[in-house]
């Protein structure tokens, strides 16, 4: 009960007043399963790109924080192959800081604000994270080809901030990322 008002706040809240370059909105009347957009910021290898993610709401929450993926590829220190993102904000204490005084527009804001800012010290990918320390043009070269490849729009107009965007055509379409699993707890990565 208190998560379903709660949830139905925080869409009204998204719709009426979303944050710059960021949407969200449910999926199929899914109160719990919701999607959201994230436009690449300006002066980051992300520019032009709009990025789609999954947002599961748990059962617990806001006692529990939402489980958040990219659903659009992107080459980063702090998201890995499958989408998820390395982000204190998603993690429960003692290791994270979720506390339920946080939504997800904060949520969806502290990852924009990861997207333009990662924390090579605190990756998933610890290939990127060395070469975004020590080859940071290669670095920035490649994650501006994978966003032009995979969340760069084709043939639409500008998407305002708040607006539902349209799907992104992306030249690798067939490529559908598969559904987060829950791995055995010993081979799971923990970000620190």
């Amino acid at each position: 009960m208190q998560r379903s008002t709660r949830l139905k706040r925080e869409l009204q809240m998204l719709t009426t007043e979303p944050p710059p370059g960021i949407s969200c909105w449910q999926s199929d009347d899914q109160i719990d399963d919701l999607r959201a957009q994230i436009v690449g910021g300006g002066n980051t290898p992300f520019e032009g790109g709009l990025f789609s993610l999954e947002v599961n709401v748990p059962e617990r929450y806001p006692f529990e924080p939402p489980k958040i993926r990219f659903l659009t590829p992107i080459y980063h220190p702090n998201i890995d192959n499958a989408g998820r993102i390395c982000l204190d904000a998603l993690k429960l204490p003692p290791k994270g800081a979720w506390r339920p005084s946080l939504n997800i527009s904060t949520v969806l804001t502290s990852i924009q604000l990861l997207m333009a800012e990662p924390n090579p010290d605190d990756p998933l990918m610890a290939d990127i994270s060395s070469e975004f320390k020590y080859n940071k043009k290669v670095y920035l070269e490649k994650a501006r080809s994978w966003t032009e490849k995979h969340a760069v729009q084709r043939n639409y107009g500008q998407v305002k901030s708040g607006e539902k965007a349209p799907e992104v055509l992306s030249k690798d379409s067939s490529r559908k990322r598969e559904p987060l699993k829950e791995q055995p707890q010993e081979s799971k990565r923990v970000c620190l």
